[in-house]
């Protein structure tokens, strides 16, 4: 059976494709097909926009911190399940870590998945030379397939005719799949990494309804749609998607990408799902779920304790520092996170959950703000500039809720705020590097509690799903250790 769908990409950063991606999801989703949203790389703003236009969960495709394989059994596993796929890059198309050909760029997520890639060009200022960028695009690499372009930024109807007219002259091969015209209004405010969150700015009906119209008027929907994905390309060979353990020795969990193991009763994992805590890998809910966990969404915003009868928790990211007040207000479900971590309950967490378990945070100049958890000894100080963007690979220094040691597992790092010195009798579990730089110990343990501010995809280590559901699992049926 074949499958439909394309990425959308650009040259650079700031062409469009945000805007552009959403509006071909809404102006699709309109005409009545299912979109399967994705995004290249470990963004997390992004899909939730996409899940807004789409209707649909989106979930992040990335070469770096997961095998090719599992990468391209994801795309086909949410795929499968729609009339179309629509994939956002990231960046430029072929920009990516630097360190070998195509690793860690949208480059890299068209060839493991076969998807066709139409670029996004901002056309201001340019005729002819649209096309011989267009032309340099496609002949870059061969295991990239470029099938169209989308002119943005476009100043007026003769723009339009001369961009069409000198494609189709030297370029016929490649389709015009629309030119969008100059519309500043369509713009997404920014913060901290660009986009704000859509639990801060939900895009309103009307705007998603505008960028519908958009792309019905000025896109060629249909021919879109018709777009389709390659089969396995021959550099992926074998394998059903399962990670590596990147240690070595037998990999102790069921194959990911296959369902639930039906094997035993689910344990009950809290996870925090608000306005203050949004920043997760899709595929981390899920891998745990197939190892066996039940997600039992919470608010530290809005609730007054932990749901009842679960074995763990995970504390994802996001900007905590936005509702300090109401978390710190809300002493009920801090007194409940103390009481679980006082228990041995497992409680894994990263960087926004992380901040959320230290003291509280204080402002640029030190002087203490709201109060936090207090797990950890330490105070969260917001900066005025980002302190950390970017990949990183965590080795595990010693067995712990999320692998044993000698387990490498792989994430990212952002965030706009530092910890203070962590005293040394709190364990460090993890030994971080960037791009085969230590940076340092930390993964910090109190209790069974672990609290980091890298964001870990757990499909890039197969065995951190279930040696974390294990955890829970035996936390629910003996109590505190």
């Amino acid at each position: 059976m074949n499958t439909n769908g394309f990425m959308i990409a650009a040259p650079q950063s700031n062409s469009g494709k945000t805007t552009v991606s959403l509006a071909i999801m809404a102006g699709l989703r309109r005409r009545g097909l299912v979109v399967a949203p994705f995004k290249c790389g470990p963004d997390f703003i992004d899909p939730g926009y996409h899940r807004l236009a789409s209707g649909r969960i989106s979930i992040n495709l990335d070469g770096w911190m997961c095998p090719e394989l599992f990468v391209e059994a994801t795309f086909r596993l949410h795929a499968g399940a729609a009339d179309v796929a629509v994939i956002e890059a990231v960046m430029g198309l072929f920009d990516g870590l630097g360190s070998s050909p195509l690793l860690g760029s949208s480059a890299q997520i068209a060839a493991i998945t076969g998807a066709p890639v139409v670029l996004v060009v901002n056309a201001r200022g340019m005729a002819a030379s649209a096309a011989a960028l267009v032309k340099g695009f496609a002949e870059f690499d061969p295991r990239v397939r470029l099938a169209g372009v989308i002119f943005n930024n476009v100043g007026s109807r003769s723009h339009t005719e001369l961009l069409t007219k000198v494609m189709a002259e030297t370029l016929p091969e490649i389709a015009v799949f629309g030119c969008i015209p100059r519309d500043e209004s369509l713009a997404i405010p920014s913060r901290h990494l660009g986009l704000v969150t859509v639990e801060d700015n939900p895009l309103a009906p009307e705007y998603l309804s505008h960028l519908a119209d958009m792309a019905e008027q000025h896109l060629d929907l249909e021919g879109l749609a018709k777009l389709q994905i390659l089969p396995r390309p021959p550099f992926l060979k074998g394998g059903d998607g399962t990670a590596p353990c990147l240690k070595g020795g037998d990999v102790i969990a069921p194959p990911f990408i296959k369902g639930g193991t039906g094997r035993i009763s689910p344990v009950r994992i809290a996870v925090a799902r608000d306005a203050a805590f949004c920043f997760m890998y899709e595929d981390n809910l899920r891998l745990l779920r197939e190892a066996g966990a039940e997600i039992v969404p919470f608010s530290p915003l809005d609730d007054c304790s932990l749901p009842e009868g679960v074995g763990g928790v995970y504390l994802p990211g996001g900007y905590p520092e936005l509702y300090a007040e109401r978390l710190a207000a809300n002493n009920a479900m801090l007194d409940s996170i103390r009481r679980a971590v006082r228990d041995d309950m497992p409680l894994y967490a990263e960087c926004g959950g992380f901040i959320y378990l230290t003291q509280g945070m204080e402002d640029p100049q030190g002087t203490p703000l709201e109060d936090f958890a207090g797990v950890f000894p330490v105070r969260a100080r917001m900066l005025p500039k980002r302190k950390a963007l970017g990949y990183r690979q965590v080795g595990f220094l010693v067995d712990s809720i999320l692998g044993i040691g000698g387990d490498i597992a792989r994430g990212h790092e952002f965030h706009y705020s530092e910890i203070g010195e962590m005293p040394a009798d709190v364990r460090r579990m993890y030994q971080v590097t960037r791009q085969g730089v230590t940076l340092g110990q930390e993964g910090y343990r109190v209790h069974n509690c672990l609290a980091s501010y890298v964001h870990l995809h757990f499909g890039s280590n197969s065995r951190i799903a279930p040696t974390f559901v294990a955890a829970c699992r035996d936390h629910a049926c003996n109590g505190p250790e």
